[in-house]
């Protein structure tokens, strides 16, 4: 019997792995080809910001309906199961269409569903870890950052050899699809924590978790946006070096997570946390004070390394999947501020001062960090719970 439940666990950590690198391909396709869709619909400059922003707003309604349906009338994995296709097929609608209306109606379905996408898989994750006893939520999102690294080079083929928009997305698609189809028949909910009312805790006692999901993503929409202006107009690099920085970054948030879990279970949640917004600080701090472009590579490099840790964390430390759909919303508050922040005291200031203000943030983190420490299943060191069954 424990065999039997240890392999359907097993089957449904694996499953949902290829989930997260799935969504890792899928948004990565997506961000990296935005100037080819502003080309192909002709989206002014004025325009874009709108669509940009309707993303991750409409992802945000997403998150939050995800969390009442699952409440009240699903489960994660059926819930998964069903808006994975979704939001690929809405990537090849957004490659597919010639007129403005096509790509504002295929982006508010993508929004929505990844979202609710977002939400699903990391309360299934969750539930996962629970049912191990020991922390492997960093594990998950190590696969999204393979997906990311992946869509990424994927894009970059596609450019070079010319493919027009919707031939590079279908093409991908035609692949992932039926491998995201068949992983999700061994979705498995594990041990889901049931909710007291609405968020499983009282509201005042989840914002620093919430707070700290917000600045960890204003500092990756830091990276994301302004690393590779950073280094050219700031720090003096050329075009080509610009190209590296969010290059390294998700390179070593990628090793980070494949680790992470590791070091959970040796030093615990709260530990890693400290020690992962440590290292962010210092390499925001790097990149304000670098001297060159080399250094602000390497700044870079080390932001990714600290910040790796932190979002997955913040997830595993929810209590219930309203908290965990609540959570996710976060994601996109800081996803939106970051960016736009960083520009405007960047013209407003400097942007070597700018830089140091995600590293702030960051370090408020610091404050919030026993937040992590989940009250009976702290998973790390001498805090794993006993398991019922034996899993891999």
């Amino acid at each position: 019997m424990a065999d039997r439940g240890s392999t359907r666990l097993r089957r449904g950590r694996g499953s949902l792995a290829v989930c997260f690198f799935v969504q890792g391909v899928t948004f990565a396709l997506l961000v990296t080809r935005i100037p080819a869709i502003q080309d192909r619909y002709g989206i002014s400059g004025a325009l874009l910001p709108l669509f940009l922003a309707a993303v991750p707003v409409l992802a945000g309604v997403g998150s939050v309906v995800t969390g009442t349906l699952v409440r009240r009338a699903a489960t994660p994995a059926v819930v998964l199961r069903w808006v994975q296709p979704v939001v690929l097929s809405a990537l090849v609608a957004v490659g597919a269409g010639d007129r403005m209306w096509h790509v504002g109606v295929a982006l508010g379905v993508f929004g929505l569903a990844v979202g609710a996408l977002d939400a699903s898989m990391n309360m299934l994750g969750v539930s996962l870890q629970r049912a191990y006893g020991r922390s492997i939520m960093l594990g998950f999102h190590a696969a999204y950052s393979l997906g990311g690294i992946v869509g990424a080079s994927l894009a970059w083929v596609s450019v070079r050899r010319g493919l027009e928009l919707g031939t590079a997305y279908g093409s991908v698609v035609v692949v992932l699809l039926p491998a995201a189809l068949m992983a999700s028949r061994w979705y498995v909910d594990g041990e889901r924590q049931a909710d007291s009312g609405a968020t499983g805790r009282p509201t005042g006692l989840l914002v620093p978790l919430c707070l700290v999901m917000t600045f960890a993503y204003i500092g990756d929409a830091t990276v994301a946006n302004w690393s590779a202006t950073y280094l050219t107009d700031v720090l003096g690099g050329s075009e080509a070096l610009a190209t590296v920085p969010y290059n390294a970054y998700m390179v070593t948030m990628l090793l980070g997570r494949a680790v992470g879990d590791l070091g959970v279970r040796r030093f615990g949640a709260v530990g890693v946390v400290r020690g992962g917004v440590l290292l962010a600080a210092v390499g925001f701090g790097v990149v304000a004070g670098a001297p060159g472009a080399w250094a602000g590579v390497a700044g870079f490099t080390v932001l990714g390394l600290g910040l790796s840790v932190v979002v997955p964390q913040t997830f595993a430390a929810a209590r219930g999947d309203a908290e965990v759909a609540r959570l996710n919303v976060f994601n996109y508050v800081g996803f939106l501020v970051g960016s736009p922040l960083v520009g405007a005291l960047g013209e407003a200031w400097t942007y070597r001062g700018a830089m140091l203000v995600p590293m702030v943030l960051v370090l408020v983190t610091l404050r919030y960090a026993r937040s992590f420490g989940v009250e009976r299943d702290r998973y790390g060191g001498g805090h794993e719970r006993p398991r019922t069954v034996d899993v891999g």
